[in-house]
């Protein structure tokens, strides 16, 4: 039986979510089920607490979270190598800012400041499997001791994806041995492809 909460799913060419034509053909049909359409209240807290600290965002889709950022002054740049979600963001983020968005591979990009965060939101859950080791690698690179990686993280297990769900142990096991958990909160606003499954984590980069 289809759920009722979630839009039917168009005949997509692409099915390799590690091509950013996968990408393309979703932001251009308009096919977008993981984007909140707005600034979740878990970031917008936690950027409060933040304040001035320079942030990078990878897999940033429309990048309503770069635009708030960009609006209270604080530095910001967000990447998508998709260029129709990069369209997407700069109609976001307006003519003022837009050059905030860049094109790019997160695992090759090299930010113009060393963030003092980074925020994770749906962007490890859309690497396909086989990535996660490459993602916690480049966090290590680009995050300098007592820097944080924070944001949602999608857990459960998901026959098929993007979204790709990950089991509590294996996240931990991947992180654990380069940063520390020092944030678990609960998420109250969850779009519903994501309710019941996601937590706000904040990871601090060890010594």
């Amino acid at each position: 039986m289809s759920d009722p909460t979630q839009p039917s799913i168009p005949a997509f060419a692409s099915r390799d979510p590690n091509s950013p034509e996968f990408w393309n053909e979703r932001f251009e049909r308009r096919y977008t089920p993981w984007d909140q359409a707005g600034v979740p209240s878990a970031f917008r807290a936690f950027a409060e607490r933040h304040r001035d600290a320079a942030v990078l965002i990878p897999g940033c889709g429309s990048a309503y979270e770069a635009a708030w950022l960009a609006q209270q002054g604080t530095p910001v740049r967000a990447i998508d190598f998709s260029p129709a979600a990069v369209t997407a963001a700069r109609a976001q983020l307006g003519a003022q800012h837009a050059q905030l968005v860049e094109q790019a591979d997160f695992f090759t990009y090299e930010p113009p400041f060393t963030p003092t965060w980074i925020y994770e939101r749906a962007f490890f859950c859309a690497l396909p499997l086989a990535r996660r080791g490459d993602y916690a690698q480049r966090m290590v690179e680009l995050l300098p001791p007592g820097a944080l990686l924070a944001g949602f993280f999608f857990f459960g297990a998901t026959p098929k994806g993007p979204p790709f769900g990950v089991e509590r142990g294996e996240l931990d096991a991947l992180l654990t041995p380069y940063f520390e958990l020092i944030e678990d909160e609960a998420v109250a606003d969850s779009i519903a492809v994501f309710t019941g499954r996601e937590r706000w984590l904040t990871w601090q980069r060890r010594a």
